[in-house]
């Protein structure tokens, strides 16, 4: 178990493929850590025209109060194509941000834009805890966590309300549905003896053990 105090100043960096990514993947994580008042946030979306912002960041403010978001403005879909300009714009970010912790897509994630992202936030950020998050898709990539942050009934909720009021481009896909985002966070609680969880995949992490 990783274990935050409240008191403890903790420094979280969200990456994000798409605008609504970041909040779908670890939005009740976000909730959760924003009740902890050390707690400061930093966010990176790397596509998404101005309406698509425009969501993202009034969701992220919610999740996050007082979150600073960069947007890079890439074509969706085509981030591997564009690997010079997403590695210098996290580049670009980590010469002023320095997170503890980088909640991030994973790097087997079927969409070519979130396997990009999860596979270089290490390469960047080496020496901060990188949880990569999950999202439910029609390729059916879910896999099998490592890490769980547990979430009580009014944090799962919340996040859902805030994806519901904030992503009006979204409400008509079949793939956005309330039962989806509550029914995977209800499995992940199950799986980790709680009522709601958030699931991530970690690789890598150093245990600083007192002697």
């Amino acid at each position: 178990m990783i274990a935050f105090t409240a008191d403890q100043p903790l420094h979280v960096l969200c990456v994000g493929a798409h605008p609504d990514d970041i909040e779908i993947g670890c939005g009740g994580t976000l909730l959760t850590l924003a009740a902890c008042a050390s707690t400061t946030f930093t966010a990176i979306v790397m596509t998404g025209d101005e309406v698509r912002e425009k969501e993202s960041r009034l969701a992220l403010d919610l999740l996050a109060p007082g979150v600073t978001a960069h947007f890079a403005h890439l074509d969706d879909g085509r981030l591997p194509a564009c690997w010079s300009e997403v590695k210098q714009a996290l580049e670009d970010l980590a010469r002023t941000c320095r997170p503890d912790v980088v909640l991030a897509p994973r790097r087997d994630d079927a969409h070519q834009d979130h396997a990009l992202l999860g596979g270089l936030v290490g390469t960047v950020w080496r020496d901060a805890v990188v949880l990569h998050y999950e999202v439910a898709k029609w390729d059916g990539d879910m896999g099998s966590p490592t890490t769980y942050v547990a979430l009580t009934d009014d944090v799962a909720r919340r996040k859902v309300e805030v994806l519901d009021a904030c992503f009006d481009s979204q409400l008509g896909r079949d793939w956005w549905d309330d039962e989806v985002f509550l029914g995977l966070m209800r499995l992940r609680g199950v799986e980790c003896r709680s009522r709601y969880a958030e699931a991530f995949y970690c690789s890598k992490l150093l245990l600083g053990l007192a002697p």
